[in-house]
């Protein structure tokens, strides 16, 4: 008889599953995304839902244009699964968010808007259950910045807000000052609002932090090189 996904989760103890995301995490680390998202979605829980979702986002940015779409799709299907095993898992709706997110610059103006405003909903939602994840007020400093640089139009359909883009990457930088992304992010959201020079001083910021997995490199990576176009 074949073993489904669920049955093994099933027969797993919690320590063996916390040991069987601890590998999925570790895989992603190493950039095996599609290996990462398997083995975690395979545990069939939240934690691992929310983990393959995370790691099929990730896996996105390296893979044509062409496929992107479908990965992202994919990621928010994991994300709204975790969400249905743990309604309080605040990693899936950031998860769903940054999925959603990723989706509507591959989408239509109309909706876009519509991915927008629920990015924001799940934002919102995942805040409340953690007020310290860092990783969801750099996403809704960017949410504000990228909607804000569309321009009146887009600001009056979401309610993005200028004034809510620096408060919301302060409070991420402050909660983890030694996580560069959260910086990178940063330059990112300054530069759409033609603010080189603070750009670059977080970029000089960002590029001094050591960088450990596979993404962190590609990020840092990315950085120098946007660095070195501000100069």
């Amino acid at each position: 008889m074949r073993t489904t996904a669920l049955t093994l989760a099933l027969m797993l103890s919690a320590p063996a599953l916390a040991q069987s995301q601890q590998a999925a995490q570790a895989l992603y680390d190493q950039g095996k995304w599609q290996e990462a998202a398997s083995a975690a979605a395979a545990l069939n829980t939240s934690a691992g839902l929310a983990l393959a979702a995370e790691a099929t986002t990730g896996g996105a940015s390296l893979v044509p244009d062409s496929q992107k779409k479908a990965l992202f799709t994919k990621a928010q299907d994991y994300a709204k699964a975790a969400i249905s095993r743990d309604p309080n898992n605040a990693d899936a709706y950031f998860e769903l968010a940054r999925a959603q997110g990723r989706l509507a610059q591959f989408s239509g103006i109309l909706q876009s808007l519509g991915l927008a405003t629920d990015m924001k909903g799940n934002l919102d939602k995942a805040l409340s259950l953690n007020p310290k994840m860092a990783g969801g007020y750099v996403a809704l400093g960017l949410w504000n910045a990228n909607l804000v640089a569309k321009g009146f139009i887009a600001v009056r359909a979401s309610g993005a807000d200028r004034n809510q883009i620096v408060p919301n990457f302060e409070k991420a930088i402050a909660l983890e000052p030694n996580v560069a992304i959260h910086k990178i992010e940063y330059a990112n959201a300054l530069i759409l609002q033609g603010k080189k020079a603070e750009a670059a001083a977080q970029l000089d910021r960002a590029v001094a932090l050591p960088a450990d997995t596979f993404w962190e490199k590609r990020d840092l990576e990315a950085a120098k090189a946007t660095l070195a176009k501000l100069r």
